[in-house]
This record gives structure tokens, C-alpha cells and sequence, in this order.
């Protein structure tokens, strides 16, 4: 296909994604996310804020070195200190693009930027030469576009165009407008905009209304050919476009998207979006488009007829499709290496070295446990003791007496730095008791906001799955465990939260505005 017949997938899952309450990764997680993002075949990776704090440039300056694929991109404001530091995590990037924004509605330049039109548009001019110093590819974001003067819009991408941004984007900041109103603006900016031919239009869409994937498919029938999006949808408040949902939607209907396709591999949708909910802690809705658990369930006896006879009667494209596995038994005790190694790979993690070893040793301990290993058993042990590697704490040894007539008591060893620690506590109940331990141990002041148990597949030896959600100092995080016993998955879900307030503790984020 020729360039303009291609719509670019700038996946945005490591930098707004993670603006989603308790959606926070560590740097082990964003660079293994980041190498299934490489895999999928997004055309761009906005792997993070640079001078937000010590932890987003870090992470946009690993994923830069690692992923040689795919563009990495880093965001920026308009100010100086912004692009600078952007560039410099994005040095030795195999293709870097520096991504520079500025609030453009009336609303936000009285309200928030406190600046005038023109201090906008010499804001603007400014920073797109300066960013185009540093790499070629750069793109400027008018902020709130959606509520901006539409003139003035012109105004400022056209001063973006001459100063050297390749790539203009449309946010519909606070998800406000609609459909038709969404492709109305971006035909109008085409005609309007001096120099539109010369750059991709892009859009970048909320779903405050509910109609993210809508705005931005009605955009791209107006002529964008980017789509800034995040796997599963997840993003602050109520989330961004869900990029599954526009590839599929782009591939299912090609006689509404005549002549455009995306680069990316659609079989490794779902490997993604099962890694994001594994790393994050968040579950996809079973009633979720595209990836969630029952959208490709038939219960209705007129459904189920339909599709023995034929798939076509209610299915529009096939679990295959997206790279959805069956979920008919996969393992057992007696598997080796070998068979271990081709599922992990089906599932989307490409484990070697010690990780897979690791992996390898967890898988059969859980064999010994449970008959029947399921593919969520095994995404579960990945997402449990291989992705999360540079952690403070971690669960070496529980015990827990309780029952009708038993003060419920819990002996919680830890490892702390490396160093063995143990501790006992009372409780309500028995995971009371043991989160009592784990707060003693590791000093916490945290506060427990949350918690969630499910069964991650049938049966009575089924893996229980935690959910547990943490908040201090005004951040809030999501910790996730597996185990067959949940006392245990309950204490390796509250000691992965507690991590990830570690984490985030050894980077103290700076004050600064989190994007577009």
C-alpha cells in the first residue's frame, strides 16, 4: 500500500494509559509492554513524558534504546525545558519523534496558560523549530482543538507546517463533540490549513461521551490517517480510543474504509491486550469489543444454531483473527520445555535466558498444584514473577491459623532489599491478618481502597486471581497475584501494590500538566 492509503497506529498505552487511576507500570513493565507494542506493529510509541519526572524519562529512554522497530516518541510542552528533556531521552532512538503541545481554545488560554492568541502562535513557532533541531519528525498537538476558534486553529498549524511539524494533531481533549462535527472540523482543516498536504493529520480522541472510537473512525473518513490510541481504551477518566476496536473495525469494514488498512498484525491483539491487563492489574470487562471474554460467547440458543451451521450468521470476524487461543487444556505436568516455550509465545511473551527458566519453574510448581494449566494460568504466572523485576519487596513464605473458634493470626516472611523478614499480626480474618504482617514489615502508610477476588478459570483447583487497590501521598495504584491459594495471591496482589508506591516514591514526579 502507498503512504497515504495507510492509517498510523500511534499507540499512546505508556504515556496516557497510564494517566488511568492506579494504571501505573514500573520499567521492567513499560519495556515488556513496549516489546509487544514492537510486535503488534504500532507505527509510533509515545513512551512517556519526559520532564514529568525521573521515572517517565528513564522509561522513554529504555524503551527508546530497546525497541528499533517502531518510532518511540516522547511528549513535550511547548517550553523549552520540555524539548530539551524529551531529546535527551529520546538520544539513541532508532527513529525519534518529539511530540510538542499547546492548549489553543479560549477556555484554556484564559483559564489555565493565562496567554494571548499571539503568544500562542510564537509559542508554537518556537518550539517546533526547536524540537525540529533535535530530530526530524515532530508533532504539535493543539490542545482542547475540539473547543478551539476554528480560525484560529488555522492560524496555528499553519505557523506548526512552517516551522517544520510533519504531523498535526486534533485531540478532542475533554470528549466533548461528536461524530459528525469531528469529521466536519478535520474536512475543514484539510482545505483550509496552507501547506495540509504536506502533513498527516491525526486525531486524538477521549471517551467522556462514549464515542472515542466513533470520533476518531468518522476523522479518518475525513481524510486523518493517524489515530492516537491505547490498547484495551484506558486512559484518564473515562479512557481513550481503544485501538483494538479501530483496527478491527478498519479490517471487518473495507467497504466503508475503502482502499485503508493499518500496519498492524491483528493476531497480536489480544496477546496485548491480555499482557496490559496482566501488568496493570485491571481485568478487561467480559462485554468488552473486541478482546473482552464474551465477545465471542453465543448463549442464546438461536445464536449458538446460527453459528454451528455457520460462524458468518453472528460472527463478523473470527477469535482467530485477533490471535484469541483456544481455551481447551494447554499443559500439564508432564510438558517440557519445548511446549512450554511455543504456548508463552502464542500468548505474546517472548521469555528467554533466566526469564523463561523462571517462568519454566513456576509453571511446573502450579502443575504439582492444579491437573488442568490453562492459558490464564500461564499469562498469570508471567504477569506474577517475570515482568516484575526490579521490586523492593517480595512473598517468601506465608502461614495463616484461622477458623470458627481461631483468633485469626498470619506469619508473613518477606524479602526486603534482599534481606529475610518476617513478621506475625492478628486480624478480622485471615487476609486481614496477613495484610497486617506485610504493613509492619514494610512500614507502610498506605491506605487499602479495594479489593477484588476472582476465579481466573473453572474448577474447584482453579488459580484464585486478587485485585487490590492502594492509595498514598494522593497516587493510587492497582496490585494484582495469582496463586491456588488466595490467602497467598492475596499477598502477592497487596505486596505489588506496595511496589509500585515504591517505584514511584524513588521518582518523585515534578508539578507539570500530564497532556493533551
Amino acid at each position: 500500500m502507498s503512504e497515504s492509503e495507510i492509517i498510523r497506529i500511534f499507540d499512546t498505552t505508556l504515556r496516557d494509559g497510564e494517566q488511568s487511576p492506579g494504571c501505573s507500570m514500573n520499567l521492567s513493565e513499560k519495556l515488556a509492554l513496549a516489546r509487544q507494542l514492537e510486535r503488534l506493529g504500532v507505527d509510533v510509541i509515545e513512551a512517556g513524558f519526559p520532564i514529568a519526572s525521573e521515572g517517565d524519562f528513564e522509561s522513554v529512554r529504555a524503551v527508546a534504546q530497546e525497541v528499533r522497530n517502531t518510532s518511540i516518541c516522547g511528549l513535550a510542552r511547548t517550553g523549552s525545558a520540555d524539548i530539551e528533556r524529551a531529546a535527551q531521552a529520546l538520544e539513541g532512538a532508532a527513529s525519534p519523534r518529539i511530540h510538542t503541545f499547546i492548549a489553543t481554545s479560549d477556555i484554556h488560554m484564559d483559564h489555565k496558560l493565562r496567554m494571548g492568541r499571539e503568544q500562542v502562535l510564537a509559542e508554537v513557532d518556537r518550539a517546533v523549530r526547536q524540537a525540529r533541531g533535535h530530530c526530524d519528525d515532530v508533532e504539535f498537538s493543539a490542545e482542547d482543538a475540539t473547543r478551539s476558534d476554528r480560525d484560529f486553529l488555522v492560524q496555528v498549524f499553519s505557523v506548526a507546517i512552517e516551522a517544520g511539524a510533519s504531523t498535526l494533531n486534533v485531540p478532542d481533549t475533554v470528549g466533548y463533540t461528536q461524530p459528525e462535527e469531528f469529521a466536519d472540523l478535520i474536512r475543514f482543516l484539510r482545505a483550509q490549513v496552507p501547506g495540509a498536504e504536506k502533513v498527516v493529520f491525526a486525531v486524538h480522541c477521549h471517551n467522556d461521551l462514549g464515542v472515542a472510537v466513533a470520533n476518531s473512525l468518522a476523522a479518518v473518513c475525513a481524510g486523518a490517517r493517524q489515530v492516537e490510541c491505547t490498547l484495551n481504551g484506558i486512559g484518564e477518566r473515562a479512557g481513550n480510543t481503544s485501538m483494538e476496536e479501530v483496527v478491527m473495525a478498519v479490517k471487518t469494514r473495507p467497504d466503508v474504509f475503502a482502499g485503508l488498512d493499518t500496519n498492524i498484525r491483528t493476531t497480536e491483539i489480544y496477546p496485548a491486550s491480555r499482557m496490559l491487563a496482566s501488568i496493570i492489574g485491571v481485568p478487561v470487562p467480559p462485554n468488552k469489543a473486541v478482546v473482552g471474554d464474551n465477545a465471542f460467547a453465543h448463549e442464546a440458543g438461536i445464536h449458538q444454531d446460527g453459528v454451528l451451521k455457520a460462524a458468518i450468521t453472528y460472527e463478523i470476524m473470527t477469535p482467530q483473527s485477533i490471535g484469541r487461543p483456544s481455551n481447551e487444556l494447554v499443559m500439564g505436568k508432564h510438558s517440557g520445555r519445548h511446549a512450554f516455550h511455543e504456548r508463552l509465545k502464542e500468548l505474546g511473551f517472548d521469555l528467554e535466558g533466566e526469564e523463561f527458566q523462571l517462568a519454566f519453574r513456576r509453571f511446573k510448581d502450579l502443575a504439582d498444584k492444579k491437573k488442568t494449566i490453562f492459558n490464564e494460568d500461564i499469562e498469570a504466572i508471567v504477569a506474577d514473577s517475570v515482568i516484575r523485576e526490579d521490586d523492593r519487596f517480595a512473598v517468601e513464605e506465608i502461614s495463616v491459623h484461622s477458623g470458627t473458634f481461631a483468633k485469626p493470626t498470619a506469619t508473613v516472611g518477606l524479602r526486603i532489599d534482599g534481606e529475610a523478614m518476617k513478621a506475625t499480626a492478628l486480624g478480622v480474618g485471615p487476609v486481614d491478618a496477613v495484610f497486617k504482617a506485610i504493613a509492619d514489615l514494610t512500614d507502610t502508610k498506605s491506605e487499602l481502597l479495594r479489593f477484588q477476588v476472582n476465579a481466573i478459570t473453572g474448577g474447584m483447583d482453579a488459580q484464585g486471581e486478587v485485585f487490590v487497590t492502594v492509595s498514598q501521598d494522593g497516587r493510587r495504584v492497582i496490585g494484582h497475584g495469582a496463586d491456588p491459594d488466595i490467602i497467598v495471591a492475596s499477598a502477592k496482589a497487596y505486596v505489588h501494590a506496595l511496589n509500585k508506591l515504591a517505584w514511584h516514591k524513588r521518582r518523585r514526579a515534578v508539578a507539570g500538566p500530564r497532556g493533551i
